[in-house]
């Protein structure tokens, strides 16, 4: 039997209508397809049932992959694939395998054999990338920095000088709700004309996206609280 593939299904990076931010191929890929590796199985459903209301939800079969998944367990989600059956991977926000668990179920497609589709759709980390003004030839994602003060001061100077030496946008992320602690360290930790993206809330009614150097984020009035953010540094 012939070998089914697997959609790497994009989302939302917030709750704007589906299809503002998402290309109608997607809604036509979901149509399709009844096997879903998901994070939340909830806001799955519902993500499903925005971009097809009419789509059958008691025909679903989703699988969880979260950090309580098993090993064994996920060795088994892309078993409808050998059976001649499609699934599709969606993130909770975003991009799947993105900062994101689905990297694993992709790279034990590659194992099996399978064909993996990706799929346009909005990521954080390049929109930011995009609006920031920095070097989108040279660039890297270092995901989350460390908790600790003084672990979090030694990285950030490790990424400075790194985004000088080799010309190179650091980009990152904080905890929604550390966001206002991470604008403020680096104000404190950076060089004064080091320049400093915040990009938060993308593609949303809200979204804010404003570069500076290091030393003019002092006065900064907005509100990051509890909003999702990428960072971006980079050093000339």
């Amino acid at each position: 039997m012939k070998k089914e593939k697997l959609y790497l299904i994009p989302t939302r990076l917030g709750d704007n209508p589906p299809l503002e931010v998402l290309p109608i191929s997607i809604k036509k890929v979901i149509e399709d397809i009844d096997y879903y590796i998901v994070e939340n199985e909830k806001t799955a459903r519902r993500f499903i049932k925005r971009i097809s209301p009419g789509k059958s939800q008691s025909k679903l079969k989703l699988n969880v992959l979260n950090k309580y998944t098993t090993e064994g367990e996920r060795n088994t989600f892309l078993n409808p694939c050998l059976e001649g059956k499609s699934i599709g991977l969606l993130s909770e926000a975003g991009c799947p395998a993105i900062a994101d668990p689905g990297s694993d179920i992709v790279n034990l497609a590659h194992q099996m054999n399978i064909k993996v589709v990706p799929l346009v759709g909005p990521s954080s980390i390049l929109l930011a990338l995009m609006a920031s003004g920095m070097n989108g030839q040279s660039f890297a994602f270092n995901g989350y920095l460390p908790i600790d003060k003084n672990e979090r001061k030694t990285k950030l100077k490790a990424l400075e000088r790194l985004s000088f030496e080799q010309n190179q946008s650091q980009i990152f992320i904080e905890t929604p709700y550390r966001n206002m602690k991470m604008l403020e360290d680096l104000t404190k930790v950076l060089h004064p004309q080091t320049r400093v993206c915040v990009a938060c809330d993308l593609t949303l009614p809200s979204e804010f996206i404003k570069t500076l150097p290091a030393k003019d984020w002092k006065n900064n009035k907005e509100d990051l609280h509890k909003r999702p953010a990428i960072f971006i540094i980079q050093k000339d």
